[in-house]
């Protein structure tokens, strides 16, 4: 890999310091930011809206992620998640209950039977008419109007406004930006919130089901979705792989992991370019990082990898467990929830468990964006944690979080 990505990689590190620094120097009390939550979130729309904005959105491996305003050159969506995240935390607390609070009528067999059985076979009969995209979504509003139908006590449509919001921001990411990791990512992380906030599986199922509904329809409706669909279930054919913008990249990828073998190949020794200069390894600095170091350090040395990510994630949900209010929980749950997608995400495609999509590994993948987001969401969780240990200290519990 280029040492001059190595230098400007290791500007970053620094800058990602001094935001870490700031972070802890001036955010004192991390509750500050409950009063201006709507505020955060309109920032955090903003962001994800930049990259399709004409004059400073770009496209990066066919993806909308980053934005250039003369010489600076970002990706918003690594800022927008931590915002999305405070908002959810600060909003989820205070509907949380509401939400608890709702259950569902008990009906008949014959009601339950009418109530899905019915949809079921509409649905069926659509889907060999008109396609299955159009069915999932026929479905996905017939479930929804039988889950209304249905509550005992039903809460008002702004206290759904923030699953109505994510979703629909998760579907835009997906429709408009290109990136499904990142929309994986921006939603599981709301689902993790939701579960948190409610202790109700019944809707986070809904939640998935909204989510795997939207995908599936525009997988099946839309051109570069459904690319990486097919380069995701079959990278080693001949007509894929040979295709500009294809499976190249993803087959090399699992060529490279296999080449490492159990213990690697060392330090600077995988084969990422061929001696007439031509890249074996696309994209061996940002998406396939993961590749290149289990090339390097093989197997053992990737998963010694893994290990640090799931260290770090029981740390950040530990930190959850022991905070002492609910804003404080839900914000270090969302946060860790989304590093440990967006780890899940990226190493999940370069290894072919899902489709191959542009978010970085993070602390690893070179990008200055995503050094210096991660640096703020390390320490937001530093500061849930000192406040959580000093609630514990006063009252009498003591011990590290």
């Amino acid at each position: 890999i280029d040492a001059e990505l190595a230098r400007e990689q290791a500007q970053w590190f620094v800058i990602g310091l001094l935001f870490f620094c700031a972070t802890i120097v001036f955010l004192r009390d991390h509750h500050v930011l409950e009063r201006y939550r709507y505020t955060i979130a309109a920032a955090g729309i903003a962001l994800l809206v930049m990259p399709r904005l004409p004059g400073i959105g770009s496209q990066v491996n066919g993806a909308f992620l980053a934005v250039k305003v003369g010489p600076i050159n970002f990706q918003p969506a690594e800022f927008a998640k931590i915002a999305i995240i405070v908002f959810l935390a600060s909003y989820l607390r205070d509907t949380g209950d509401v939400l608890v609070r709702a259950r569902l009528r008990p009906l008949s067999y014959l009601h339950q039977a009418g109530l899905f059985v019915l949809p079921a076979l509409a649905v069926l009969l659509i889907a060999l008419a008109l396609g299955l995209g159009t069915a999932v979504t026929v479905l996905l509003v017939v479930f929804a109007v039988s889950m209304a139908a249905v509550m005992r006590e039903r809460p008002s449509l702004k206290h759904f406004g923030p699953l109505l919001l994510v979703w629909g921001v998760a579907m835009f990411m997906l429709l408009f930006i290109r990136d499904l990791g990142s929309s994986l990512m921006f939603f599981g992380g709301f689902l993790a919130l939701l579960y948190v906030a409610t202790a109700r599986l019944s809707l986070v199922g809904v939640g998935a089901t909204m989510f795997l509904g939207g995908a599936t329809y525009f997988a099946s409706t839309v051109g570069h979705v459904q690319k990486r669909i097919e380069v995701w279930q079959d990278p080693f054919d001949r007509e894929l792989y040979d295709a500009v913008g294809g499976s190249y990249q993803i087959a090399q990828s699992l060529f490279a992991q296999a080449d490492g073998g159990l213990f690697g190949q060392g330090f600077g020794q995988a084969l990422l370019q061929l001696p007439s200069g031509q890249s074996i390894l696309p994209a061996a600095d940002t998406d396939l990082i993961y590749a290149v170091i289990a090339d390097e350090l093989g197997l053992f040395g990737a998963a010694g990898l893994i290990l640090a990510y799931l260290l770090f994630a029981s740390r950040g949900f530990k930190t959850a467990l022991v905070a002492g209010d609910g804003f404080s929980k839900l914000l270090a749950t969302g946060l860790t929830a989304v590093f440990a997608l967006q780890v899940f995400v990226i190493v999940g495609g370069v290894t072919k468990v899902i489709p191959l999509t542009g978010v970085t590994l993070p602390f690893v993948s070179y990008g200055g964006s995503s050094i210096v987001a991660n640096m703020v969401l390390l320490a937001l969780l530093l500061i849930v944690s000192d406040h959580a240990r000093k609630d514990r200290a006063r009252m009498g519990q003591g011990g590290l979080v």
